[in-house]
């Protein structure tokens, strides 16, 4: 497999990124590293990591992390958050991670609006793990345990994370945004940002959902993954902010 260099000096590891050629998150990383670094708090920080693919993100980073059971990490972020309640802690997770196996405690710290930021990858499917259905798969769209897609009667319909959590009360922010584009790499930047400062000014629990790719277990090209992304999810799941107190 075709391995890729990543060399951001002080926010990520100078090594060889071991996510498959395509994959946004090595992007999203960076991103959160840039703007950590732009806003001076890198030290303050504490990020909690999602089993799986996410879980990868401690070998670039440069500043404390820790990986919660696979789903529990919002719970993991309320216990540092509150015990460290100076220090920025934000969780890093994916959609098996945060909206199937962890569902109960992303809800529990969105409605007691713990001030804690979640980065939820939504790429529609499970990575690391072996291309299962997600909560958030497309219908039709095929995954080892729906080989022949995802049909309603059997699988549910895709769960909309960012419009669930907007029927609670406290949550502050929530925006749904992709790097699929350069103006949307931009775009989740600032999302990021946004969350981030949320959290510093004691304005309780923000989400930023990043609508991503998984080329290897999508069976497609990087390139066409892009477009897949472009047709088929940003349709089910539209970009935009979906609460901003």
């Amino acid at each position: 497999m075709e391995k890729v260099y990543a060399r951001t000096t002080g926010i990520c590891k100078d090594m060889v990124s071991g996510f498959c050629p395509g994959c946004m998150h090595g992007t999203i990383i960076k991103l959160i590293g840039e703007v950590l670094d732009e806003m001076g708090i890198m030290d303050k920080t504490a990020c909690v990591l999602g089993i799986g693919c996410c879980g990868l993100h401690m070998e670039y980073m440069t500043y404390d992390n820790t990986t919660a059971p696979h789903g529990r990490a919002c719970a993991v972020a309320t216990g540092i958050k509150r015990a460290n309640p100076d220090s920025l802690v934000y969780t890093y997770q994916g959609d098996g991670d945060f909206a199937s196996i962890g569902l109960g405690e992303s809800i529990s710290a969105a409605n007691r609006g713990e001030n804690i930021s979640v980065i939820f990858v939504n790429n529609g499917i499970y990575g690391m793990t072996g291309g299962q259905m997600a909560p958030t798969t497309l219908m039709g769209m095929k995954a080892s345990t729906a080989p022949k897609g995802r049909i309603a009667e059997e699988h549910g319909y895709p769960m909309h994370m960012c419009e669930i959590l907007n029927q609670l009360t406290a949550p502050a922010y929530l925006e749904r945004t992709s790097c699929n584009t350069p103006a949307n790499v931009m775009k989740t930047k600032k999302a990021i940002r946004k969350a981030f400062e949320n959290q510093l000014n004691g304005k309780g629990f923000s989400m930023v959902e990043i609508v991503t790719n998984c080329p290897t277990n999508w069976g497609l090209e990087p390139l066409d993954s892009l477009t897949f992304i472009e047709e088929k999810m940003l349709p089910e799941y539209p970009l935009g902010v979906i609460r901003d107190k």
